[in-house]
């Protein structure tokens, strides 16, 4: 029973756990802090996941959470220079909060968008943005000059963000 429990917080939290840390990103002032908050809210869902209603929503659910762990920070903080005011948080957590469904919707209709290109220019394209690749390899695996492929490049991100924006005109949510 602990080991089933423990593998849906685990399979919900990494499923969400980007969504989280950027919603929390986005109510403190730097990534050390973030951290600092992303911690304690990992500990939060994992002590209350068995309170966690499997109808619901878990990334709504650890929004909630994080915005009582960033204010219980801000508490911590408050002999620091820079610290925001609780409806300021408020604010800002309703707008992370609205933010985060339409970037999950950007996210979808960009893989869509990505799905649309011929394989060779998306694995180039992917490889680019893969970590600790050197631009020099992809730019001479594409058979292109480093400046020549920094210009298929920005052509390419060009046509998948007017990609994304046409199906988001095209489904009504521009």
């Amino acid at each position: 029973m602990e080991n089933d429990l423990h593998e849906r917080f685990l399979r919900h939290f990494t499923a969400s756990e980007h969504a989280i840390r950027a919603h929390i990103r986005r109510l403190v002032p730097t990534h050390a802090d973030s951290d600092e908050v992303m911690q304690e809210v990992a500990v939060v869902l994992w002590r209350k996941f068995s309170d966690f209603s499997p109808q619901a929503s878990f990334v709504s659910w650890a929004f909630g959470v994080a915005k009582y762990e960033v204010l219980a920070w801000r508490r911590r903080q408050a002999r620091s220079r820079v610290v925001l005011a609780g409806d300021v948080i408020d604010l800002m957590a309703e707008d992370s909060a609205r933010d985060d469904s339409r970037f999950a919707r950007q996210r979808e209709l960009l893989a869509h968008c990505l799905s649309r290109l011929e394989h060779d220019k998306r694995e180039l394209l992917l490889a680019a943005y893969a970590p600790a690749t050197r631009i020099q390899d992809v730019a001479a695996r594409s058979g292109r000059t480093v400046g020549g492929f920094y210009q298929w490049l920005h052509r390419t991100k060009r046509l998948l963000l007017d990609c994304v924006r046409a199906e988001m005109e095209r489904l009504g949510e521009a």
